[in-house]
């Protein structure tokens, strides 16, 4: 299903939304997480895959791959880590804490009686676990009904403490309200409610490190304003779509590319929330293959920077997911295979249902001209799902790619060699 977003505004970024979330503050939390052991050094890969990129019709096809962030192999490294070392500074000012400091454990002895928990469906909770054990603070973590129990033991492997709800997200939401007035604890939670906004989007400013990273890694690939004319990015409750497409607004201003939201269809608030002309709930089950994206309710805050900033909203299948995590890892003789999960597909999964129909491909101004940028926001996750998912081990797709890699840069140095001849 596909929905043009009449509401969608192509205005400067406005002031209103650029005192809440800004490229400066992007900035800010980039420096302090690269200080980080759990991170990475330097950006995440941009692929270039021109063989998938002509089988779909367009001019360019870029996919920014998330997997490699950290060993939590999830985007989710960006968004909770910096909520934590904020939130610790906003309720303890007196303490003087520095950013470096508190992600490298130099306040442990002081910050061994403050917990904090949240909700989960796998990524967040595993990354504000990791934090937590880094900050050496407490942490509880909520699962629903639908997380697996793999998942459970990732998170619990970086010392949380886990509780089990029946229900779906959503209500592991709630429990989590609960737990945390109980018991004096603290929420970090990606999803915004009533008077529950600073964590949410501190969360969602940590993600801003993609969007910035992917227009420095494209500088000088193109003489438009914008290196990409669309960017297909993935639901949930709205917090990363938030943090990227903000970004891009800020920074391109009235010459961003035009934005797509995927969603699955049984996980529909984001698609229903643009009908609706306000924040609102799915229709359907909730539970996908998609576990990242099983999200019943919009965070509130999240849609103040949707509603005017994506052009268009769609639902998939999980099936449609299966495809696009299958075609990644295949990869081909130009485009490298990538380890891609369930959720982080969803934007490809997007393009390749409008690429099935030229009309709404048409829609959305997709065309031979068009440069597409897909954000993979995690790997594989939970491995058993993977591999049940694409009939083949991430293992096996990570050693393909390796032998891809060696292959290009073997071809590479013949070329060179030949030309300096």
């Amino acid at each position: 299903m596909l929905l043009a977003n009449y509401r969608a505004s192509r205005a400067p970024y406005p002031t209103e939304l650029r005192d809440i979330m800004s490229v400066e503050k992007a900035r800010e939390s980039r420096t302090w997480l690269s200080n980080w052991s759990l991170l990475n050094a330097g950006p995440t890969p941009l692929w270039s895959l021109p063989n998938l990129a002509a089988t779909l019709g367009v001019a360019r096809l870029w996919v920014k791959d998330e997997s490699v962030r950290s060993p939590l192999a999830s985007f989710k490294a960006l968004g909770a880590p910096i909520a934590l070392i904020r939130l610790i500074m906003r309720l303890m000012p007196e303490k003087g804490f520095e950013p470096k400091g508190l992600i490298n454990g130099k306040y442990k002895e002081q910050l061994r009686d403050f917990t904090v928990i949240s909700a989960t469906d796998g990524n967040h909770g595993r990354a504000l676990a990791a934090a937590a054990l880094s900050v050496g603070c407490g942490c509880v973590i909520v699962l629903h009904a639908n997380v697996s129990h793999e998942r459970e033991t990732a998170i619990a492997a970086y010392g949380a403490r886990i509780v089990r709800v029946d229900g779906n997200y959503d209500e592991s939401v709630a429990h989590t309200a609960q737990l945390a007035e109980d018991n004096g604890w603290s929420v970090v939670s990606d999803t915004s409610y009533d008077g529950y906004e600073d964590v949410p989007r501190d969360v969602m400013q940590g993600y801003g490190t993609i969007a910035e990273e992917v227009i420095e890694q494209t500088c000088g690939h193109t003489e438009a304003s914008s290196p990409f004319t669309h960017v297909f990015v993935q639901g949930g409750v709205g917090g990363m779509a938030a943090g990227i497409s903000s970004y891009l607004w800020e920074y391109y201003q009235e010459d961003r590319p035009i934005l797509v939201m995927v969603e699955p269809h049984q996980a529909d608030c984001l698609f229903q929330s643009a009908m609706q002309g306000h924040a609102a709930k799915a229709t359907g089950v909730v539970d996908s293959v998609m576990a990242g994206l099983a999200c019943g309710e919009t965070s509130p805050l999240a849609w103040r920077f949707l509603q005017p900033g994506i052009e268009f909203f769609m639902t998939i299948s999980d099936e449609d997911a299966v495809i696009a995590m299958r075609l990644l890892a295949k990869g081909s003789h130009q485009d490298v295979p990538l380890v891609a999960g369930e959720s982080g597909v969803a934007g490809l999964a997007g393009l390749l249902e409008l690429q099935k129909n030229p009309a709404l491909a048409r829609q959305v101004g997709i065309t031979a001209d068009s440069r597409v940028l897909i954000i993979s926001t995690e790997g594989a996750t939970a491995p058993v799902v993977y591999e049940s998912l694409v009939m083949e081990s991430a293992q096996s797709v990570l050693e393909r790619q390796r032998v891809w890699l060696s292959l290009r840069l073997l071809a590479e140095t013949i070329k060179e060699s030949r030309n300096d001849q």
